[in-house]
């Protein structure tokens, strides 16, 4: 129904900047929101942000708030993640989410579609 693919991901130094993007396709006007979520080796997955397609409302976590950025291009189906003053407890798969219902953005149990993951590697 919506698949997701990201892209971005690679290796920088700690203080650089990286842009992710998720491209969106099939059934993309059924999801209400799209999302960020990254996971460390060991770690639960976390939520990072959240954008809402039609209203362009955000969300962050507390980690990122002021370094990262969410946006979206409508017209491309596409959601990216500017990340900014990167830090070595970033690194982690990030995955690009969609949501299809309205409620808690903070739980990825609750996210309905999900990307491959993307790897991000900072270096100290």
């Amino acid at each position: 129904q919506v698949q997701l693919v990201e892209s971005g991901g690679g290796l920088v130094q700690a203080g650089d900047s990286l842009r992710l993007s998720c491209a969106a396709s099939g059934r993309t006007f059924s999801t209400s929101a799209m999302g960020w979520f990254r996971q460390a080796p060991g770690k639960e997955r976390e939520f990072v942000a959240a954008i809402t397609w039609l209203a362009g409302s955000t969300y962050y976590a507390d980690s990122v708030k002021g370094r990262f950025t969410i946006s979206r291009d409508n017209a491309k189906n596409t959601v990216y993640l500017q990340m900014n003053s990167l830090k070595p407890e970033d690194a982690a798969v990030y995955y690009c989410a969609g949501h299809s219902v309205r409620g808690n953005y903070y739980d990825p149990r609750l996210w309905q579609y999900w990307g491959q993951g993307t790897q991000v590697t900072v270096s100290s």
